[in-house]
């Protein structure tokens, strides 16, 4: 897969690719649970919510919670550059040794979403939605009453912080990759918002009941995607001259887009009233935050991790230096940067009291 290729899935945090390790001994196994009258945070009640999830090894084993970037799936987190790089024999988090558990969020991958048939009518969930939802899959599906390690990327990263607060003794170890403890806002959220609004006011949107995407859902994705992932040295390392940067976007711009527009639509509007800011002392476990340096979307120069982290018991931080081979918001997609970290966190971090 050449850069430009990586770039364009870092958008949508799919880390796409071939399987776990071709070495790897746990098949993948995909599930599905249904809540009843699943009641979302504006009082709306969806009579049947399907969550699918993925999973890898045995229930005894310690648990771990994965949780995808938006518009991502558990199973798109078995992709080479991340659970590739985890989760095989000998890897940080084997599946030999550890219970994997990789959910389809709310809205994403094969769990209820708009475009099963309610389109603009499905509920508009957020964030706190999602957790909750995860949170029943684990306890009350999967029966897991305690993680070792709760694990996200962008979007999940922002969720980890949200499991951190809400269950704060639910975990051992909290990493949230990518993301923020603060409230949606700033470039973050206004370039999501431009996004979301392009889709809604295109003609062709029709409300949600389009027969056809409406071309300005690709056309706001790309530019959504060019401002806020890739890094500067890495845009400037594929497109060093206009000419090869016209190629770039011709191919974002004609490439076939994955998923579906309501989906989308809902799944970056679910971020708005994200801020787990007021409870971080509420916080047990043992945090490593993993940011990159040139992360478009939570750049280090806000200042907001220095304030955070004093609040925490136990917390540090992993900030990955930018280069031409990081990707920008995109980066912690790639194990390799952090996996050492990780497993060096696993080995020493003693089991909390239950």
């Amino acid at each position: 897969m050449n850069m430009a290729r990586k770039l364009w899935s870092c958008f949508f945090t799919l880390l796409v690719g071939v399987g776990l390790n071709a070495h790897a001994q746990e098949t993948p196994k995909s599930g599905s649970w249904i809540v009843k009258d699943f009641k979302f945070h504006t009082g709306e009640v969806l009579p049947e919510l399907r969550l699918n999830y993925t999973t890898l090894g045995d229930p005894k084993n310690e648990a771990v919670l994965i949780l995808h970037g938006t518009a991502g799936s558990g199973e798109g987190m078995l992709g080479a550059n991340f659970g590739g790089a985890l989760f095989g024999p000998g890897q940080i988090m084997d599946a030999k040794r550890y219970f994997v558990i990789l959910p389809d969020a709310i809205g994403t991958g094969k769990s209820s979403k708009p475009s099963d048939g309610l389109r603009a009518k499905f509920p508009a969930y957020n964030y706190d939605d999602m957790v909750n939802a995860q949170h029943r899959l684990v306890t009350e599906h999967l029966g897991i009453r305690h993680l070792r390690l709760v694990l996200g990327n962008s979007m999940g990263g922002m969720q980890t912080w949200m499991w951190a607060v809400k269950f704060p003794d639910m975990m051992d170890i909290a990493v949230p990759m990518a993301s923020l403890p603060s409230a949606m806002s700033g470039r973050n959220w206004m370039l999501r918002r431009l996004m979301t609004e392009s889709i809604r006011k295109d003609p062709l949107w029709m409300g949600g009941n389009y027969k056809e995407p409406p071309p300005s859902w690709q056309l706001a994705s790309v530019f959504f995607a060019t401002a806020t992932n890739g890094g500067n040295q890495g845009l400037q390392k594929i497109a060093p001259s206009s000419d090869r940067g016209d190629a770039l976007l011709k191919q974002r711009l004609t490439a076939r887009m994955p998923g579906d527009a309501n989906d989308h639509l809902f799944q970056w509007e679910s971020s708005k009233d994200y801020d787990p800011s007021a409870n971080l002392e509420r916080i047990k476990a043992t945090v490593l935050v993993i940011n990159s340096a040139d992360d478009e979307r939570n750049p280090p120069e806000l200042g907001i991790l220095e304030k955070a982290l004093p609040r925490i018991a136990k917390a540090k931080a992993l900030i990955i230096p930018g280069s031409p081979d990081t990707l920008g918001h995109g980066t912690t997609g790639n194990a390799r940067f952090w996996q050492k970290e990780v497993g060096e966190l696993l080995q020493s971090t003693p089991p909390r009291p239950r």
